[in-house]
């Protein structure tokens, strides 16, 4: 039954491709982990747009891993250019105010400061206490790097919409 899930899901997304008509701006992925839960899980299928113009505070985003060559990752923006991420208390602050994360599930640890430049992203994991591969690892990401915004779930289709 998996894989008639995965023919289907497949099929779906490459006919969104090619109705949209816009090759090369639009791409296909996989979530293959728990770091982005509750708003992706394991097994579901996205579509990411290529990504112009400024990143903003919330968005989703695909980059490779800045150590990890041939590994993409998926995380959410939080800090953005020439700002100053503190993790402290379990918590998010933007140049010393605490952030408002609705999408955050568990509290942010360990504690650092990290001061942005003017082309940098800091991001972060949605399930904080499953995985450290964000920027409170490997700091900062050039904005460049992110390359593609996650835009929709076109799989599994009870949560098909925008994400």
């Amino acid at each position: 039954m998996r894989r008639r899930k995965g023919t289907v899901a497949a099929l779906l997304g490459m006919a969104v491709l090619a109705l949209a008509g816009l090759r090369g701006t639009l791409r296909r992925y996989v979530i293959a982990e728990q770091s982005m839960m509750p708003t992706l899980r394991d097994g579901d299928w996205v579509l990411a747009q290529r990504s112009t113009g400024p990143l903003s505070r919330g968005e989703i985003v695909v980059f490779d891993h800045p150590g990890r060559l041939g590994f993409t990752l998926v995380k959410r923006v939080v800090g953005l250019p020439n700002e100053t991420i503190t993790v402290s208390n379990a918590q998010v602050h933007v140049d010393g105010e605490v952030l408002a994360e609705p999408w955050a599930d568990g509290p942010t640890r360990p504690d650092g400061e990290w001061t942005l430049a003017e082309d940098e992203v800091f991001v972060l994991s949605d399930a904080r206490t499953l995985t450290l591969a964000d920027s409170r690892a490997f700091g900062p990401v050039h904005h460049t790097a992110a390359l593609w915004r996650v835009r929709f779930r076109y799989w599994p289709l009870p949560d098909f919409g925008r994400v």
